[in-house]
């Protein structure tokens, strides 16, 4: 089926978009017209407005457009890669906003059933409004599609067995007591105890990366950046895994991020 070019015009009216933002992303070489008119007019293909669909998904998705211009113009970059994460993204908000939902009705409910609803319910309800919006951004910010991708794939494949994720958060758990203890009594990294926590924190990594360098160094990028992740103090952690990689290097562990 053939495809008349359109006017900048046109296409602004067509996809809701205003004329002088697409002017900007032609002038940033986001989205330049394939085509010009005899008169200079931007004309734009299939081809232009199959890209334009991809940049508002990435839009979506939290990335800048100087991030979403050096991604599209990667060679190899997937268009359909983008879809499919933008689906999976969608539905992991869809999921996120169920559960939001779930509790507003609760709280709907204390209101019906009693005069007055605690402080204490409105904070845990924010609490989890303000959990869903910061863990979203922080996932846009740090993983690339094709990351997000692969590990929405993994997941589908159930690489990692259910049991063994049920078990990680207790394992983290008892892990960073451990280091903790250590560092208090001022035990060398190079000491075969601190060595032996180096190898199961890195192996509680490799889980989620699955061995990815990519992905591991843009986990290290987010926890490395954010003071607060899945409501972890990422002050208090840095600190642990700079002492856990000392540990590693001086055992001649490697890991993802090498």
């Amino acid at each position: 089926m053939s495809f008349e070019a359109l006017r900048v015009g046109e296409l602004a009216r067509r996809t809701g978009l205003t004329i002088r933002t697409l002017h900007h992303y032609d002038e940033i070489g986001l989205l330049p017209p394939s085509l010009h008119s005899d008169a200079g007019n931007r004309l734009y293909t299939a081809a232009d407005v199959a890209r334009l669909q991809q940049v508002m998904s990435l839009r979506q998705l939290g990335f800048s457009l100087d991030e979403i211009r050096d991604c599209l113009d990667r060679p190899g970059f997937s268009p359909l890669e983008v879809i499919r994460v933008h689906v999976a993204r969608l539905r992991e908000q869809i999921k996120l906003q169920r559960k939001l939902c779930e509790r507003l009705e609760a709280l709907a409910e204390h209101f019906r059933t009693v005069e007055e609803v605690s402080a204490d319910e409105f904070l845990h309800t924010i609490e989890v409004m303000t959990m869903i919006e910061k863990l979203s951004q922080q996932v846009q910010k740090y993983y690339t599609p094709e990351q997000l991708a692969q590990l929405e794939a993994r997941a589908k494949a159930k690489e990692v067995p259910q049991e063994v994720i049920d078990q990680a958060p207790q394992q983290w758990e008892d892990l960073f007591a451990a280091v903790t203890a250590e560092m208090e009594a001022g035990t060398d990294p190079a000491d075969p105890k601190v060595q032996e926590l180096a190898k199961r924190w890195l192996a509680l990594v490799t889980l989620f990366t699955g061995g990815d360098s990519g992905i591991f160094k843009s986990l290290r990028n987010m926890y490395e950046n954010e003071d607060n992740v899945m409501g972890t103090d990422t002050k208090a952690l840095r600190l642990k895994m700079e002492y856990i990689l000392k540990a590693a290097t001086a055992a001649g562990i490697k890991h993802p991020g090498q």
